[in-house]
């Protein structure tokens, strides 16, 4: 059974850009730095204006929090 990472990354590439929206909100909520990949190519390939613009504040809010955590931990 693939993770709830996983999952939202493979709606990515869904047809619906609404259900490319959420799945890239969802992943920004989750966090994990293991959808910044996914989310990049997204931002840079997506033909949809809104969509690349809710990637890109996913994978840079799933950036910042990973930054935020490692200065944490110093």
């Amino acid at each position: 059974m693939p993770s709830l990472v996983e999952y939202h990354i493979a709606r990515l590439k869904d047809k619906n850009p609404e259900v490319r929206i959420k799945s890239a909100r969802e992943l920004a909520l989750i966090g994990d730095a293991a959808a910044l990949e996914a989310l990049e190519e997204l931002f840079r390939t997506d033909p949809d204006p809104i969509v690349r613009r809710v990637a890109q504040a996913a994978g840079r809010a799933i950036y910042l929090r990973q930054k935020e955590s490692e200065q944490g931990d110093d």
